[in-house]
């Protein structure tokens, strides 16, 4: 074999190793970002505020609304203790904003997807979700116009 040759087949296998190598780097990423995110997830949120077409709700009627996440993205809704609505999402801390798709499971609007986007951090954390059927939003807005559900929630403090 040339000496050439061998250069030009050992730069190839160079380049195909680093390859290799940054996919599972990347995917090594992903991953603890998702593990990462579901464990920031996992509690009892409070709503905090809540906007749906731009219309705010009432606080006295969001006080009594809970969310509670478990770490395998299976979630309930509780108003006054009482568990109304049940579902799963599925999530993804990699994308610009990060991404979100809920589907409910019991309750009300059984069986619907609605695509969204999310921000998390510690102690807070922002949702903003398209109707069933809609695109996913870009931004976190709720207006007449989007028809978009914008949520705030603040950890529930362990007692």
């Amino acid at each position: 074999m040339k000496h050439s040759h061998f250069k030009f087949i050992f730069v190839g296998a160079l380049a195909i190793l680093t390859s290799i190598s940054a996919i599972a780097t990347a995917d090594d990423t992903k991953d603890k970002a998702y593990e990462n995110d579901r464990k920031l997830l996992e509690g009892t949120w409070r709503i905090v505020s809540l906007e749906v077409s731009g219309k705010k709700s009432e606080d006295e009627d969001i006080k009594k609304l809970k969310v509670v996440d478990g770490s395998d993205g299976k979630w309930s809704v509780r108003s006054e203790g009482k568990e109304i609505i049940k579902g799963t999402n599925t999530i993804d801390p990699t994308q610009k904003p990060k991404s979100i798709e809920i589907t409910l499971t019991e309750g009300q609007d059984n069986g619907k997807s609605f695509l969204g986007i999310y921000e998390l951090r510690k102690n807070t954390r922002k949702l903003c979700v398209a109707p069933d059927g809609k695109d996913r939003p870009t931004e976190f807005t709720s207006t007449p116009s989007n028809e978009y559900i914008l949520i705030m929630f603040e950890r529930e403090k362990i007692k």
